[in-house]
C-alpha cells in the first residue's frame, strides 16, 4: 500500500481495495496460515467515544494475528480527561505500539493522529465524517454476495445527512462501474450537497432521492442506517416519519430474491426482529466480515507480507 494510514476510503485505489478483499478472502479460506503473522506486534486501539463491533472487531483481528492489543474504550480513561492533545496522545502511544486503531467524536481528530504518530494510525470512525474500516467491512461483504462491486443498484435508507458510514460507502462505490444509488430517507436527513455534487454528480453516478420504498424491488443491495431521533428539531416530526423507514418482512414481498440487506449497527427498531430469519439478511455476516477485513488491513499497514 501507498499509505502509511488510512484516514480516508479515497486514500485507496481500487486496486488496493481489492487486494485487500483478496487477502480477507484468503484469511478467510486459510486462517491458520496467518496465526502468526503479528507475533510480538501490538495494536493500540485509542477509542474516545463508544463501539461495540469496531473495537472488538480491531482486537479480535490483532490476537488472531497472533498479536496483542493495549488501549482505552471511553475517553474518561485516557489523559484526554485531563487535557491532552491528540497529537500528544499518538506521540506517547507509538512508544508503545506498532500500530494505532482511533474513534473520535471530532473530525479529523485520526487526521492529527496520523501526522503526529510514529507508527501507523486507522481511522476507526471520526464523528460524522468518514469510516473507512467500515466502508472495507461492506465492500468485502457485498463482494462476497454478489461476486461484483459495480453493476450494482445501491438502496441507502435512514440518515443518510450526518451517517458517516453512508458517505464513505458513496465514495467508494461511486469508483466502480455501472453502480446507482437510490437514497432513502426524510427530507430533514438527506445526503449532504458536498456528497452529491463532489462524489456522485462529479463521478457522472445514476442517483434519485426519495422518501418512500416505491424502488425496493429494483434494489441488489439496501444499506440500512437508523433514523435518529436527535437530529430532528421537533419530537412531531420524528414521529411522524420514524415508522416509514422500518424495513418489514412485509415490506420484502416484492424485493428480489438475492437482495442483500447490510446494516452497519448497532439497530435498534429500524429492521424488524423478523427480518433475521429472512436469508437476504447479512448484517451480522457483515460484522463477521469486519474481522476479516481488518486484519488484512492490518497486514498490509504493517508491511506483513
Amino acid at each position: 500500500m501507498t499509505t502509511k494510514n488510512l484516514i480516508s476510503i479515497t486514500e485507496l485505489s481500487t486496486q488496493e481495495i481489492e487486494e485487500l478483499i483478496a487477502c480477507a478472502q484468503d484469511i478467510i479460506a486459510e486462517p491458520d496460515k496467518y496465526a502468526d503473522k503479528c507475533r510480538r506486534k501490538k495494536l493500540a486501539t485509542l477509542f474516545f467515544e463508544p463501539s461495540t463491533r469496531t473495537r472488538l472487531s480491531f482486537e479480535a483481528a490483532m490476537l488472531e494475528l497472533g498479536g496483542s492489543v493495549l488501549g482505552f474504550s471511553e475517553a474518561a480513561s485516557s489523559s484526554a480527561s485531563k487535557g491532552e492533545s491528540v497529537s500528544d496522545t499518538a506521540i506517547t502511544v507509538s512508544c508503545y505500539a506498532d500500530i494505532i486503531a482511533m474513534r473520535h467524536p471530532k473530525e479529523g481528530a485520526p487526521l492529527v493522529a496520523g501526522l503526529s504518530a510514529g507508527v501507523p494510525v486507522i481511522n476507526a470512525g471520526d464523528g460524522g465524517h468518514n469510516h473507512p474500516t467500515q466502508t472495507l467491512t461492506d465492500l468485502l461483504t457485498i463482494f462476497r454476495e454478489k461476486g461484483r462491486l459495480g453493476n450494482l443498484k445501491i438502496g441507502c435508507c435512514g440518515d443518510l445527512k450526518f451517517g458517516r458510514t453512508v458517505h464513505s460507502l458513496v465514495e467508494a462505490c461511486a469508483r466502480y462501474e455501472g453502480n446507482s444509488f437510490v437514497l432513502i430517507s426524510p427530507e430533514e436527513l438527506r445526503v449532504p450537497d458536498n456528497i452529491k455534487t463532489n462524489v456522485l454528480e462529479r463521478s457522472g453516478i445514476d442517483y434519485i432521492e426519495t422518501d418512500n420504498w416505491d424502488a425496493l424491488p429494483e434494489l441488489d443491495i439496501l444499506y440500512m442506517t437508523r433514523v435518529q431521533r436527535e437530529r430532528f428539531f421537533n419530537e412531531a416530526d420524528y414521529l411522524r416519519l420514524k415508522d416509514e423507514f422500518i424495513l418489514t418482512a412485509d415490506r420484502l414481498e416484492n424485493a428480489k430474491s438475492d437482495l442483500s440487506i447490510l446494516h452497519p449497527l448497532p439497530r435498534v427498531n429500524e429492521i424488524e426482529k423478523a427480518v433475521d430469519n429472512d436469508p437476504r439478511a447479512c448484517y451480522f455476516k457483515q460484522a463477521l466480515n469486519g474481522k476479516y477485513i481488518r486484519m488484512a488491513l492490518i497486514l498490509k499497514l504493517l508491511g506483513v507480507d
